[in-house]
This record gives structure tokens, sequence and C-alpha cells, in this order.
């Protein structure tokens, strides 16, 4: 019996399939759709969890892409379904994938292949088959080594997916450590699937991962990257980051996560600086950069432990963190963009643990300039980052932050907090001033910043009279 939630790709397909059969070629549906189907998953390929390729911020509303595989080389694939695609991309077309829209759904079929890579090289070497059962053979995964040819609708399952799906095992379909040498970032992907399916590796995968973390040396690091960020906004990604470091593959591409395993953090006692981590990371919500906010946030204690007469501490660990971080982050090849949010994070992640000692309005808008758009993660990050089981102290910090976003509100809607600036602008001052474009403007409109923080909105004939009295004094 075909599952209903296939019965719409099912028809999305029909022309396409019915084309190939006249030409003369097999056509199957395979990847995620099928295995999702089965597993009575949303069909949400476009999502970070499922999808193959390249992870967004958060999940998207868009209908998934359907993937497909076939006999046929790629310029008969292209031959094939160029009369109804209403757009087509080739780029893939060199590892045998050809992509187009057909009524506004996108497709990618794949001549069915094998690809391994060299033990030094960093890219597949494809080679293009004539049976599916091969193709099958070098996917990751039984439960995603699973076809249902089309228009007939025959299930191919060679390797019992799934079965594997219903007795919630993670295997390879040939021997792992012939798959994970084929390609290494499987055994990342095997961190994801065992979370985001709750699928427990079978022993002998376990075992090859350990053996051959080493391999991911050959993977580039978009690929890596791409993958943790995959991992990083499952619903619940702690099973995936413990299997990362527990297995050996943190040391590869993220080594700061194996130094937090072994630093006891007084604030936590229940719990060593990456457990606490990896609480921190599961209690925000699956946004990429926040939660590689949470991941990171951390990373300087190592560094900053030092012991005196009052135990462990960590001071500047936020400072040394947003360091370490930045350098890791552009490492792994991130945006500027993404690299300068996640490290302003870090960087302001106990910021507001001094706000129990009393904030000024003042204190509240340097907060507000400092943290800027990123104001609403900042605190989503520090609520995260209580993860005590004294409820006593939860509540208090619970308290506390609801207080600090009371008061944000009522002061940004007084002043404008998402707009902090002076309230004359450089050419008034250089009228006022008689100026002209120099460091002397420039240190006015310091003055006026520092006194638009410590005051708030003056007006523009008292912030008129404070510079022309600061300006007499100061020359």
């Amino acid at each position: 019996m075909i599952p209903p939630r296939l019965l719409p790709v099912i028809a999305a397909t029909r022309e396409i399939a019915e084309r190939f059969v006249a030409a003369n070629r097999s056509l199957y549906l395979v990847g995620g759709t099928v295995r999702d189907a089965i597993a009575g998953r949303p069909g949400q390929e476009s999502t970070p969890l499922y999808r193959e390729s390249t992870a967004s911020t958060t999940a998207s509303a868009t209908e998934a892409d359907i993937d497909m595989t076939t006999d046929a080389p790629p310029d008969e694939i292209e031959a094939i379904v160029r009369p109804i695609a209403e757009a087509m991309w080739t780029q893939g077309r060199r590892f045998g994938t050809i992509g187009f829209r057909h009524h506004g759904r996108d497709f990618e079929i794949t001549t069915h292949r094998a690809e391994a890579y060299s033990p030094d090289s960093r890219k597949p070497e494809v080679v293009f088959g004539h049976e599916i059962e091969v193709d099958l053979s070098r996917r990751d995964f039984t439960v995603n080594a699973m076809a249902l040819r089309l228009p007939d609708l025959v299930l191919v399952d060679p390797f019992d997916g799934i079965g594997d799906l219903a007795r919630r095992v993670l295997r390879t379909p040939i021997d792992p450590q012939s798959s994970f040498n084929d390609d290494p970032l499987r055994m990342l992907r095997a961190a994801r699937f065992h979370a985001g399916y709750e699928l427990t590796p079978a022993p002998e995968l376990i075992e090859a991962v350990v053996a051959l973390h080493h391999r991911l040396a050959i993977v580039s690091v978009e690929r890596i990257r791409d993958e943790l960020d995959k991992i990083i906004v499952l619903p619940n990604p702690e099973m995936a980051l413990w299997f990362i470091v527990h297995h050996g593959l943190s040391s590869e591409f993220l080594p700061e996560l194996d130094g937090l395993e072994l630093e006891q953090d007084p604030v936590h006692r229940h719990k060593d600086v990456l457990a606490h981590t990896i609480a921190v990371v599961c209690q925000t919500r699956p946004d990429r950069l926040l939660r590689l906010s949470a991941l990171f946030h951390d990373v300087g204690k190592p560094k900053t432990r030092a012991f005196g007469e009052n135990g462990v501490s960590f001071h500047h660990h936020e400072v040394v963190g947003a360091r370490m971080t930045r350098k890791r982050m552009t490492t792994l090849h991130y945006s500027g963009d993404d690299i300068d949010e996640v490290v302003k994070l870090v960087e302001l992640h106990l910021r507001f643990h001094t706000y129990r000692m009393g904030w000024t309005d003042s204190a509240l808008r340097r907060y507000a300039r400092d943290a800027g758009p990123l104001v609403g993660k900042l605190n989503e990050l520090t609520r995260a980052d209580c993860t005590t089981r004294n409820e006593r102290k939860v509540r208090e910090l619970s308290a506390a932050m609801d207080d600090l976003e009371v008061r944000l509100a009522e002061l940004n809607e007084r002043e404008a907090l998402d707009a902090i600036r002076p309230e004359l602008d450089g050419e008034q001052i250089m009228t006022l001033l008689g100026l002209s474009p120099s460091k002397e403007v420039g240190r006015a409109l310091s003055f006026l910043l520092e006194l638009r923080l410590e005051e708030g909105l003056l007006g523009e004939s008292e912030a008129t009279r404070r510079l022309l009295k600061w300006w007499n004094e100061s020359h």
C-alpha cells in the first residue's frame, strides 16, 4: 500500500515518469521523499534536518525538491525533460544531476552512480551505473537506500531500510568502513540521523567511526560546516552532539568541544561545561546562529580557568571565547555576517548577570546599543544559559529577565533604542562649531553619543547648548 503522503508526489511526477517510459528508461523516487513517507515524517526535505544541501537559518515553508534517479545519462535526462521544464539548471551535470522546474515544483534527476574518495582526495570520483541496486548500495544508510519505481510504484529495498526504520537501527548498506572511506562526511551524517530519527547506530557503525574519524581531513570544510549547520538545528541535537564528541569526530573540526568535557564548572556543579553547553543548545529555539552561539558561548572557559580562595573562576571567558569563536568559524568558512553575529552573542552573553545589582536607564541604553538588533537573541541565549536544577535560582533569573525586557520595551517606546545616535549630525556640528571635516567632528559626535547614552533624549536645543558648552570648555 502506498502511503497517502506520497500520493501528491506521485501525481506531480506522473508526466515526467511517462516521458522516461516512452524513452525506454527507468525512473525512481529516492532519498528523503521515500524515507519520510515510510517513516511517517512530514515531507520537508528543504529543512536542515532532511535536506542534502546547504542548511538554512530556519526551516523553509516551501515545498520540497523531489529527488529521482534513472539509468539515463545526464545528456539524455536533459533531452527528456527539457520540453516540459519551466526552468533548468545543469551545474551538477558532471555528477550526473539535472535539475528543473515543472508545474512550480523543483526536481533533481541523477544518473545511477557509484562514488568514492581516493585516500587523498577532497572530491568524489563519480562513476555512472545502470542498476538501481548498485546505486542504492552506494548510499549512506539503509533507511536512505530505498527507491520507488515510477510510474508502476514498485518499492526497491534491497537492504531492508523499512525494517531498520521499524527497528530504529542505523546501518550502512555495505560494510561501514568501506562506506565511510568512500565518503567520510557520512560519519557526521550518522550523528544527524541518530538524533533526527532517533535511530540507534549499529555497533559496527560506531566502530568504523572511531577507527576512521581522521578521514574527515579529506572532506572540504564547506561540507563539514553545512553538516554542522544541519545538526545544530535539529529539533533536539543532544544525541548528535554527544555522538560527534564521544566518537572522535569533533576533534577533527571542532576540538573546542573536547576541551569543555574536561572542565568542571563551579556554577553548574551537576554538569561539566560540555554537558551544560549541550543543554543550553537544546534549550534555544532551532535558529541556526542562535544555536551556534549557544554551542560556542563557553569555549573560553578552559583557557581562563583559575584557582583561588573562592574556588575555580573563569574570568573574561566571554572575551577569550569570542576570539576563539571567530577563529574557528573563520576556519570553517562561515560568512562574515554569520561570524560577526555569533561572536557578538558570545562576547555579550554574561552582560545580563550584573542586572540584579541594579541597572540605570543609562546601563539599559548601553546594553541595547551594544547588542543592537541582536538584543532579542541575546536575551534568549541568556535565558537558555540557566541550566541549574535549583528551581529558586531559575525563578529568580526568569523574573529578572522579564523585568529587563519590560524596562527595555518601555525605554524603547520613549527613546527608540534601536536607533541610538547623537541628536545632532555631522553637518550640524560643523555649522555650529565652524569646522570642516576632521577628527574634531568625530570627537564632537562621540561627546553627543555619550550624552545620549547617559541622559537619553534631550532635544535638539539642549543638545546644541551642551555641545557649545563642551566645545568652549575643551578649547
